[in-house]
């Protein structure tokens, strides 16, 4: 992989192609004067039933890159489907936020409509208050086109309006919280993320759109917004990195436990990271036992680091281009348990942040 050159139009955009010329990544460049190895920040939910405290919570978990919460505990109108359903002529939540779907009336092309005052944006406008006068980056997410269209072919939806209304409703809503964002914190650097939980088995024949479709409908959704914040794509499952990267994120977000360090990983990170991609690391999971501190995590992210650097890495890019992140969303735990995971990431953080100021790079430091 390498840079070609810049875009027009912009002071700083870095083209990267694979071998046989096809586009592989771009990046604004943006990312570097918003971002700095070792920081940390939540994936999106948390388990609290009550917003002020969520977000008290939130800017207190992670202070320089605080997460904008949603809370499906409080209500399942907060869920990721839930949520990103607000506003689509023909669909409604039932009970325990589950989708009604009239299919007849289902109109791809019928304008959706972003209300901000619904009750699935509470954790939304709960953070915004609490962060009133903030000059330090936020981060939220958002769910994105392909787990959304998947989530409404499941509900009946056929699947050519499934994914025409996905792509709409994504990019409208998407649109319209960086608006009101920025609208109620003019001075803090905005990280967004799309939220693709729903990928596994994406180069599989039964999935239900073609790869390269995925991949387009995940890059359009970021750049709706890419020209004005720092655009993130996380996905939980196991998918090929190379198709995450391919959709265009400045940051890449992905569980550790799901990076098999094979040359072929290292090769793409290596590239995304040379071009002016960050890679926010999933350390710490949000499934299984609780740990009583970070040491087990630690040293599973620095035995992956390791690995990638034998097969091609660079170790410095390594620590001075990574975030530190739970797994997934904590909305299945309680309060008390999310405290202590964040305690972890941020344990973590500040190891990488540590080995990102030093001269060396040692293994398990």
């Amino acid at each position: 992989m390498r840079e070609t050159g810049r875009g027009e139009g912009t002071d700083d955009v870095r083209i990267l192609v694979d071998d046989d010329r096809r586009l592989v990544h771009v990046t604004s460049g943006l990312a570097a004067s918003v971002l700095v190895g070792g920081m940390s920040c939540g994936v999106g939910s948390l388990p609290h039933r009550d917003a002020r405290e969520a977000a008290s919570d939130a800017l207190a978990y992670t202070p320089a890159l605080a997460t904008i919460p949603s809370l499906p505990r409080r209500s399942p109108a907060e869920a990721m489907i839930a949520q990103s359903v607000v506003g689509i002529r023909g669909i409604s939540l039932g009970q325990y936020g589950s989708l009604l779907i009239d299919v007849a009336t289902i109109d791809p092309t019928a304008p959706v409509v972003t209300d901000l005052d619904n009750d699935a944006f509470v954790g939304l406008r709960a953070f915004l208050d609490a962060a009133e006068g903030r000059t330090a980056p936020v981060k939220w997410q958002f769910t994105g086109p392909v787990t959304l269209g998947r989530a409404l072919m499941r509900a009946g939806v056929p699947m050519h309006d499934a994914f025409d209304v996905a792509v709409r409703t994504v990019r409208h809503h998407v649109r319209s919280i960086t608006d009101e964002v920025r609208r109620r914190l003019p001075d803090a650097p905005q990280v967004v993320f799309i939220d693709e939980p729903d990928l596994e088995d994406l180069e599989d024949e039964t999935f239900p759109i073609a790869p390269d479709t995925a991949i387009d409908l995940m890059s359009g959704a970021l750049a709706i917004v890419e020209r004005d914040v720092v655009v993130g794509l996380h996905s939980c499952s196991s998918v090929a990195l190379k198709s995450l990267v391919s959709a265009g994120p400045e940051v890449l977000s992905v569980p550790v436990a799901m990076v098999e360090p094979t040359p072929s990983n290292a090769a793409v990170l290596a590239g995304f990271m040379e071009s002016g991609g960050f890679v926010a690391w999933g350390a710490v999971p949000t499934d299984g036992p609780m740990m009583a501190g970070a040491d087990r995590w630690w040293k599973k992210l620095a035995e992956l680091w390791c690995e990638l650097v034998q097969h091609g890495c660079d170790a410095k890019l390594l620590r001075e281009r990574a975030l530190v992140t739970p797994a997934c969303g904590l909305a299945v735990h309680d309060v008390v348990a999310a405290g202590a995971i964040f305690e972890q990431v941020r344990d973590i953080a500040e190891r990488v942040r540590t080995q990102a100021l030093a001269t060396r790079f040692t293994l398990g430091a």
